[in-house]
């Protein structure tokens, strides 16, 4: 049997290119997000400071940040298996990512050396890039 006696189409090249990129890039945020939960800062080279309001954050954008990075992380491993649960998992993962930037951008001031605008937006443009990709490829029949 192959994948279209199953009903699922066949996976083109790009799923598992874009599949595998995007996992090492949000491996990146639950790197850092496991980093700080770890109390681990210090020994990534933050600051005192750098590290006080990192501990500051309210447990529900810390919630939100949770909800980004490991839906994120969890939508490309789902779609590396052809899953169509790849979908909510990125829909999980945009949430998170509006929470967590309404926090920082709306109700914080973040520190200086703490700003990234081209990381933040880098972000936003894989997430919601692959939040269509992943709808995409579930209208397409190849994720079972």
């Amino acid at each position: 049997m192959n994948d279209t006696t199953l009903g699922a189409a066949k996976a083109p090249w790009h799923l598992w290119f874009i599949g595998g990129l995007s996992l090492l890039f949000n491996a990146m945020g639950v790197m850092s997000y496991t980093m700080t939960k770890l109390d681990m800062l210090a020994e990534a080279g933050m600051t005192a400071d750098q590290i006080a309001f990192m501990d500051a954050y309210p447990a529900w954008a810390s919630a939100f940040w949770a909800l980004g990075v490991w839906g994120a992380f969890a939508g490309s491993v789902l779609l590396l298996l052809r899953s169509r649960f790849a979908v909510p998992a990125m829909v999980v993962a945009t949430i998170g990512l509006v929470g967590t930037t309404v926090y920082n951008y709306g109700l914080i001031e973040v520190p200086a050396a703490m700003e990234a605008p081209a990381l933040d937006i880098a972000i936003w443009a894989v997430t919601l890039s692959l939040l269509l990709y992943v709808r995409r490829m579930a209208a397409a029949g190849v994720l079972k």
